[in-house]
């Protein structure tokens, strides 16, 4: 604590101006320490965050989920394997020297490495070569023609040369500087006075590392912490709103909740049984009482915020008497009507999270309104997703966190998806969506690229694959004093530079 407190004060004194309070900082609970602050390697949620405090990006995710220039001046392409970039003049590093394009391609060449060790490297398999153009624009090429790539240059551009330190000691152009990384304590940022937007609106950031959620919430009663974003339970976030002294922002999310299928299991191989299973779920019912509202029931992993969602799907509305017919149809009739045996017995896997496991359990009960008996087995999260990837599944409840690019459909459903290439962990195949998503993907028009990716959301509906859960709500908990606090969809940090104290 007095680290913090120490930290704190540093943060204030190094913004302050004329005029300016010391307790203008702005302090932000992490339930999560950062691991690394590259970039280029750290992939964890809270180094994520911090990144895009600390650094420019050639693009950005705006609120329709499209792909934009951010730090690019001009970003182009005439055929989806060349692109080009150009970024303005005069944009300064923390250190005080002009980024150019010799920065933007060590930044991206990196990956092409192969001593470069990174998780985000396999993003980066179609990228052919990055080259400067002049001192201002750079062109990539990929190996072959893909609309999907440019979400992969959603992030830092890190000084030409950079070294391993950059873990811990980051050299930015983004709105604020490092000036203290304490790991598994606190992170404090400073605001960088010669940021190309323009200083932030605050006297700086102190991100506290708050593992414990009671704790996250008991030091936003005390004021001891002024924001919590998507870093409390939906039952806290209750509780907190009864406080007047307390304030809540919502907005949509893009966090994708679901039922997955092990379409390999002899019993869930005929569509009407999952599709029974769709209408058995009451999924209004769990997000109004286990996620508190905080919510809204999901179709597939293509938020509906997104310029490629396709309303016109299966909805898999809740209908006993649906689901009942379809497992009739199905042949998986009830043995003794109204007895005790069930007429059909599956397991489902879930984390050892609490809330994870009563949804689990509500589920369980809800199916078995149906004559669906599920045997409900929690384990921790590794050995959930070990099980999940070998197979060893009938029924199982994962997340998708941060979506964003509709090509998340090809990595989810695929037929060349299937673990470890990607996340089609039911091992779904149905080769008219494998033409359409492929179609999508050549495709060299926006409108073009829709059709195609809305034409396989309705094939993959019907097919019912997995059943989508839910869509997260964006939550933070605030002082009441703090002003400009907005969520986009993917609840990035960059709206913290507004931030300001009402006056």
């Amino acid at each position: 604590m007095r680290r913090f407190a120490a930290a704190a004060l540093l943060v204030a004194a190094t913004g302050c101006g004329r005029g300016t309070k010391p307790h203008d900082y702005i302090a932000i609970a992490l339930a999560t320490a950062p691991a690394n602050l590259d970039p280029g390697v750290g992939v964890d949620e809270s180094s994520q965050k911090l990144q895009q405090l600390l650094y420019s990006s050639l693009l950005k995710v705006d609120g329709a989920l499209r792909v934009v220039p951010d730090l690019a001046t001009r970003f182009d392409t005439i055929d989806w394997q060349t692109f080009t970039a150009e970024i303005p003049r005069g944009v300064k590093f923390h250190d005080g020297h002009e980024m150019t394009s010799a920065d933007v391609v060590f930044t991206f060449r990196r990956f092409l490495d192969p001593a470069f060790a990174s998780a985000r490297k396999g993003a980066y398999r179609e990228l052919q070569s990055i080259d400067a153009v002049d001192r201002y624009t750079i062109a990539f090429k990929l190996k072959a023609p893909s609309a999907a790539f440019p979400i992969n240059l959603v992030m830092g551009i890190v000084p030409d040369g950079a070294k391993p330190s950059l873990a811990r000691q980051p050299v930015g152009s983004g709105p604020y500087r490092l000036t203290d990384f304490v790991p598994d304590d606190h992170v404090s940022l400073a605001p960088f006075a010669d940021y190309y937007q323009g200083a932030p609106a605050n006297s700086g950031l102190v991100f506290k590392v708050v593992p414990d959620e009671t704790m996250r919430g008991l030091e936003l009663r005390k004021g001891d912490i002024d924001l919590v974003v998507n870093d409390l339970s939906p039952d806290m976030i209750h509780t907190l709103a009864k406080e007047a002294r307390l304030r809540v922002v919502t907005g949509p999310g893009t966090d994708y909740a679901y039922l997955g299928f092990n379409l390999r299991d002899p019993q869930l191989q005929d569509v009407r049984v999952r599709q029974a299973i769709g209408f058995a779920l009451d999924r209004r019912a769990i997000v109004s009482y286990l996620r508190r509202g905080l919510a809204q029931p999901a179709t597939l992993v293509v938020p509906p915020m997104s310029w490629a969602y396709e309303p016109d799907t299966l909805q898999f509305e809740h209908n006993l008497a649906r689901a009942r017919a379809l497992l009739d149809e199905a042949g998986v009739r009830d043995p003794d009507g109204d007895g005790p045996r069930p007429r059909l017995s599956l397991t489902l896997k879930t984390s050892t999270d609490e809330r994870y496991r009563v949804q689990a359990a509500v589920i369980q009960q809800q199916l078995a309104a149906v004559g669906i008996a599920i045997d409900v087995r929690s384990s921790e999260f590794a050995t959930l997703m070990s099980d999940v990837v070998r197979g060893n599944v009938q029924l199982y409840t994962l997340q998708f966190v941060g979506v964003t690019d509709p090509d998340m459909l090809r990595r989810v459903f695929h037929s060349t998806q299937t673990p470890p290439n990607g996340f089609n962990r039911g091992y779904y195949a149905n080769a008219d969506v494998d033409r359409m998503i492929d179609a999508a993907t050549a495709a060299l028009d926006e409108g073009e690229r829709r059709r195609y990716y809305m034409a396989a959301q309705r094939l993959i509906s019907q097919d019912a694959p997995v059943i989508g859960l839910w869509t997260k709500t964006n939550v933070a908990v605030s002082q009441p004093g703090l002003q400009n606090i907005t969520l986009s969809p993917i609840a990035d940090f960059a709206f913290l530079k507004n931030v300001a104290r009402a006056k």
